[in-house]
């Protein structure tokens, strides 16, 4: 099946371009524009022809449906504007003698894909712009800092401490030896009698090597970066202190499984019950699970991940007053990214209100963050155990 041109097409409601020379004096004049077929006024070209919309609509009918038509007459009935009704066989052939072509006719899964595409159009005319150049830049230097130094399987990532399994006794007898006293079982999870059940899993450890893993990552990320090179040393602590806990959330996101609420880092997988059995409370883990569940459901590209890490980076809140404005002009220029990205990348309506949920949810993680600090402080072991950790917080 043949494609109609613009000109041609069957929606077409102008004749042909070109038609009128340069003064006009070529031009149709209105009245002279009839129906080809049955003389009613016409609205354009459809199937090749100059038809009314009437003829146009009853021509795609008949060819679509297939529909053999008989003349009660003798074949050759008048077609008018008025008796057009009266004889289909005859309109139809009258459709084929003036040239309307049958190869022209779209079926209606196509018809419904050229109206999705025009809507498409329709909603990319109505879209601001596409990005500058400058701002593919920055989206370009941010994410090969990110791939670079965001090890997303946790190939790199080494447990070097084993987790501490302490199992106290059911029904189970007590030991002869030691009468009234609980018992320490071997660590043994996956042949462990039902009436053994888990006392103390001690995560500590585990959570301060990936704490340290996920904090030197992102400082290599931040070093990756010119513009947070260009600052003094001191500058760059700041930023990377009152930070990097927010940050280490956005990377932990990328790896959040929506279906089972478990981030699966490479071999390692946690649930917020592992946060709860390294000490960490509540009143913070059940926000940080929302946290990441609403943030993970936006289904934010790459590029948003990475402008979102940068926006929090640039924190002017944690510059010196003689970095402050510069900090604070490139914490905007990663913001109007960030949006100009959403709107060109994430049509309407999917886009709708992205960025502002996306401001939101940074809302909600500085007071993340704060909670973590306070129940980081308070777990002492863990602090101790990740000297990198207790310079972040301190």
């Amino acid at each position: 099946m043949s494609g109609s041109s613009p000109s041609d097409g069957e929606n077409s409601p102008h004749p042909r371009p070109g038609l009128q020379g340069p003064a006009g004096e070529d031009a149709e004049p209105e009245e002279d524009k009839v129906c080809a077929v049955c003389g009613d006024r016409a609205t354009g070209y459809h199937f090749h022809v100059m038809t009314c919309e009437g003829c146009k609509g009853f021509f795609r009918r008949s060819i679509n449906k297939g529909v053999h038509f008989t003349c009660p007459f003798s074949r050759s009935c008048p077609i008018t504007k008025a008796k057009r009704r009266q004889c289909q066989a005859c309109r139809l052939q009258k459709c084929l003698d003036v040239g309307m072509r049958k190869d022209m006719i779209m079926s209606e899964e196509a018809l419904q894909r050229r109206r999705a595409l025009r809507g498409q159009r329709r909603l990319a005319q109505e879209q601001p712009e596409g990005l500058t150049a400058e701002q593919q830049e920055l989206i370009d230097i941010l994410i090969t800092a990110h791939q670079r130094n965001f090890d997303s399987s946790f190939s790199q990532f080494t447990h070097y401490w084993p987790a501490v399994r302490l199992y106290v006794p059911g029904s189970r007898p007590q030991s002869p030896s030691q009468p009234g006293s609980p018992t320490a079982w071997p660590p043994q999870p996956d042949c462990l009698d039902e009436d053994v059940l888990p006392d103390v899993f001690s995560m500590l450890p585990h959570i301060a090597d990936i704490s340290t893993f996920m904090i030197q990552q992102i400082i290599s990320f931040a070093k990756d970066i010119p513009a947070f090179r260009s600052l003094p040393i001191d500058d760059q602590i700041s930023l990377l202190k009152g930070t990097t806990l927010e940050i280490c959330q956005i990377q932990f996101n990328t790896v959040f499984n929506i279906e089972t609420n478990a981030w699966e880092c490479g071999q390692h997988c946690y649930t917020i019950q592992d946060g709860a059995l390294a000490g960490f409370q509540q009143i913070y883990l059940e926000p940080l699970l929302k946290f990441h569940i609403s943030l993970r459901k936006l289904g934010l590209h790459e590029a948003e991940y990475v402008l979102l890490q940068a926006m929090l980076l640039f924190s002017p809140d944690h510059a010196s007053s003689a970095q402050r404005d510069f900090i604070d002009q490139f914490q905007e220029k990663v913001a109007l990214t960030l949006k100009s990205y959403i709107d060109h990348r994430h049509p309407l309506p999917e886009g709708r209100f992205l960025y502002a949920k996306l401001l939101l949810l940074v809302t909600e993680l500085h007071t993340l963050k704060v909670e973590n600090t306070r129940q980081i402080l308070h777990i002492q072991d863990l602090s101790s155990m990740t000297p990198l950790l207790s310079e972040i917080i301190s």
